[in-house]
């Protein structure tokens, strides 16, 4: 017997990082190097990418090429676990748009439920 209670868990594990869907977006038509990865991804830290491909490619979701050239160029390309993923993404996607409204409603509750530095909680 499974210590999840819930399959979803399973892919859930696998999608849990703020970058990881983002990551899965960018790779989805296309194998991209490191540095295309950071320049479609901005906001995110080297040490944050990084951390975030290791635990992907750990995971089976996305397959690191490295070639022996002088300077070494690595590639990074979905995996037939990362392939199978995009629908699941791409309907996360949907539901966003769909239900943006009631997404803001529910961020902004989460926000105000927070307790924030300084204040007693």
């Amino acid at each position: 017997m499974s210590p999840l209670p819930c399959p979803a868990y399973r892919v859930l594990r696998l999608l849990a990082g703020k970058w990881k869907p983002a990551i899965l977006f960018h790779l989805r038509a296309q194998i991209l190097r490191f540095g295309d990865l950071r320049r479609s991804l901005p906001e995110v830290s080297q040490k944050v990418l990084t951390a975030q491909l290791k635990e992907l490619e750990s995971d089976g979701v996305i397959i690191r090429t490295l070639y022996p050239d002088v300077p070494p160029r690595v590639e990074y390309s979905l995996s037939p676990l990362g392939i199978a993923l995009l629908p699941l993404l791409q309907q996360m996607h949907d539901f966003a748009l769909s239900h943006g409204s009631l997404l803001a409603q529910s961020e902004a509750g989460a926000a105000r439920e927070e307790p924030h530095l300084g204040e007693p909680g």
